[in-house]
């Protein structure tokens, strides 16, 4: 068990730090992937939350001021971070990647700065902490006791991560490290925990959290199995195009997988009956308002996109509402063996969380997922959509097989959240891979053109 000492972030205390971290943050947080604001400058930053987790090591959370500009749909302007700072006199050449600065001002002048997730010591020293069922200052570190977590697993970084920080521990357990905090129980520890109680198998149970009761409770990090071995979907869809083989098989079955998610996120949350078409349909359009004042190239397709969202709300309801995925996609699913599992309930990371817990219609997931095969068929030349169709046509069929419903018989919602998805896509890409912008144009001038 490591020396864990708190450190009461007295005001005092906190101006200091953050003399010495504040210019240095300013420029390193909007290099990472996982920064929300990087099409805004970061006008204001303040320290939140400051934890010694041991010595050597800081865990922050900082808020970040993006100059009183609303977020989309009115959001409150700025956002929460959590880090953890290794702090240390000098910094060894296999920690480079890891650097933030040298301080040279405050209680840290002349010590070096750098993220301690990338130092393998402070990742064992995690694991060791989320281990041990107890506090430091305001973080509280929890364990399901029926599941052992072995001492001394190796840990290595996951380089692919988006949104978010994540660990592998002897290819046993995976970490993953919120970046992005909001106030409450963030639903990839909510779903996963509810799922295990409904028997469900398609969704690994955590073992192992922590959170933070300071300034506001919050999940800060989760602990699950790792699935050895296993394969997203992203990349057996890519095999697969390569290699010229169909894909239609294991669409089918991701079809059944999900479906069977569904029933169990249905059982495990009930009474959440129907969407409202028409208030879904407004907020479609406000988002789809929202992108096209920040993506120029969306601005000639918004008449064709709003006659989507016009028809939504006037079409049946569909299946009721419930609670779903949220941001599904073929990174999303693994395959292990011959089993698909689906793994990351966060949604997107960019609505607020209130709105990520609340019932959608599963069409939203669906709609995700049939997004996704068109990507992945948009990264081979010449683009097989062909492939795609047939994809889509196998997941829908593969669903209805078992969901009681079938998608492809919503063609109204179909498109309605298709489009919705779209539309998040290009705001997406455009902020962060602006080379990937094409692909989801592309789907965006098809659904607005000719509404397929």
């Amino acid at each position: 068990m490591p020396k864990t000492a708190s450190v009461s972030p007295r005001p005092a205390l906190a101006t200091d730090l953050m003399t010495s971290l504040g210019e240095l943050l300013r420029q390193w947080l909007p290099r990472q992937r996982w920064f929300a604001g990087k099409d805004r400058p970061v006008s204001e930053l303040g320290l939140l939350s400051m934890t010694e987790l041991f010595p050597g090591c800081l865990h922050l959370l900082v808020h970040t001021g993006l100059g009183g500009v609303p977020g989309p749909g009115g959001a409150p302007a700025g956002d929460c971070y959590q880090l953890l700072l290794g702090v240390r006199k000098h910094l060894s050449p296999r920690l480079g990647r890891a650097l933030i600065g040298r301080a040279e001002r405050g209680p840290l002048a002349g010590l070096t700065i750098y993220d301690a997730l990338h130092d393998p010591r402070s990742a064992q020293l995690l694991l060791e902490r989320l281990r041990q069922p107890g506090t430091a200052g305001p973080l509280r570190f929890e364990v399901d006791p029926s599941v052992p977590v072995p001492a001394g697993l190796p840990p290595r970084l996951l380089e692919t991560e988006q949104s978010n920080s994540s660990l592998v521990y002897g290819d046993e357990f995976i970490l993953k490290v919120f970046r992005r905090i909001q106030p409450g129980v963030n639903p990839d520890l909510e779903v996963p925990v509810a799922l295990a109680g409904q028997g469900c198998r398609r969704v690994p149970a955590p073992v192992a959290w922590f959170r933070t009761t300071h300034p506001q409770g919050a999940t800060l990090g989760v602990l699950q199995p790792y699935l050895r071995d296993a394969s997203d979907g992203w990349a057996l869809a890519l095999q697969a195009l390569a290699s010229g083989d169909d894909f239609t098989v294991q669409a089918h079955e991701l079809g059944r997988a999900m479906a069977e998610v569904h029933l169990a996120l249905a059982a495990a949350f009930p009474g959440s009956g129907h969407d409202d078409n028409g208030s879904t349909a407004a907020a479609m359009t406000e988002r789809l308002d929202s992108a096209a004042h920040s993506v120029p190239a969306l601005r000639p397709f918004v008449p064709g996109l709003q006659s989507a969202f016009g028809a939504l709300a006037t079409c049946d309801s569909g299946p009721p509402a419930q609670r779903v995925h949220g941001d599904l996609h073929l990174g999303q699913v693994l395959r292990a063996g011959r089993e698909w599992f689906v793994i990351d309930f966060e949604g997107e990371p960019s609505r607020p969380l209130a709105e990520r817990c609340t019932a959608q219609s599963p069409v939203r997931d669906i709609a995700g997922m049939l997004r996704s095969f068109d990507y992945a068929a948009r990264q081979r030349r010449p683009w097989r959509p062909e492939w795609a169709r047939r994809c889509r046509e196998a997941f829908c069929g593969g669903y209805a097989a078992l969901a009681g419903w079938d998608p492809r018989k919503k063609h109204g919602l179909l498109r309605a959240y298709e489009t919705d998805r779209a539309v998040y896509e290009v705001l997406y890409e455009a902020r962060h891979r602006p080379d990937w912008l094409p692909v989801p144009m592309a789907a965006i001038e098809r659904l607005a053109v000719r509404g397929d």
